[in-house]
């Protein structure tokens, strides 16, 4: 997987809707406030999707979506596996990695915020739902040394690189070695 930051070019609405049926496939549905694919994956397909932080009228704090198929599942093993709770264990154990978190959580505000629009701010202020995206960090969440789910912090990474995303790779890459090692004498294929 590469890291990618969004782009002006990753925005516009041609391209969009270049790949909107296929993001569509993607997640099943139509994709609500999709302002633009934030990463790719090796293949040059979209695995990252920046949406819009006001959805239907209201605050939508969650800014990337991950949507890459094959990283989707091996995060889906990894939770499976109980890796939140054991990345959960080592946060709570150490304090550089907690400010780290919350240190994260900051700089994605700031990134969500430069793609606010003027009339969803307004809008949000207005209704007194500013809070919605000032006091949510990654993913909406409001605990800032809380993993809670590996996509929204990997998608969050594949953007702009955090903590949780940085375990998640040595992570991802330990379970790729072990499916790779033969196991009970048997020979690898290659």
């Amino acid at each position: 997987m590469t890291h990618a930051n969004s782009t002006k070019t990753d925005s516009d609405p041609r391209a969009l809707s270049l790949w909107l049926d296929w993001i569509t496939h993607r997640l099943g549905r139509h994709p609500r406030g999709l302002r633009a694919i934030a990463a790719w994956n090796e293949r040059g397909e979209p695995a990252v999707i920046r949406v819009a932080s006001v959805v239907d009228g209201k605050p939508f704090p969650t800014l990337f979506w991950l949507i890459d198929a094959d990283l989707c599942l091996r995060l889906d093993r990894l939770e499976a596996a109980g890796c939140i709770a054991q990345l959960q264990s080592q946060i709570n154990s150490n304090h550089d990695l907690r400010q780290s978190m919350v240190r994260d959580h900051e700089r994605h505000r700031t990134l969500r915020d430069t793609f606010l629009h003027d009339q969803e701010r307004e809008l949000l202020e207005r209704k007194g739902m500013m809070a919605a995206l000032t006091e949510r960090g990654i993913g909406g969440i409001t605990e800032p040394t809380r993993v809670r789910c590996l996509h929204t912090w990997f998608a969050a990474h594949l953007v702009q690189a955090n903590t949780v995303g940085r375990l998640t790779e040595a992570l991802l890459a330990a379970s790729s070695a072990e499916a790779a090692t033969p196991s009970n004498g048997a020979v690898a294929k290659t």
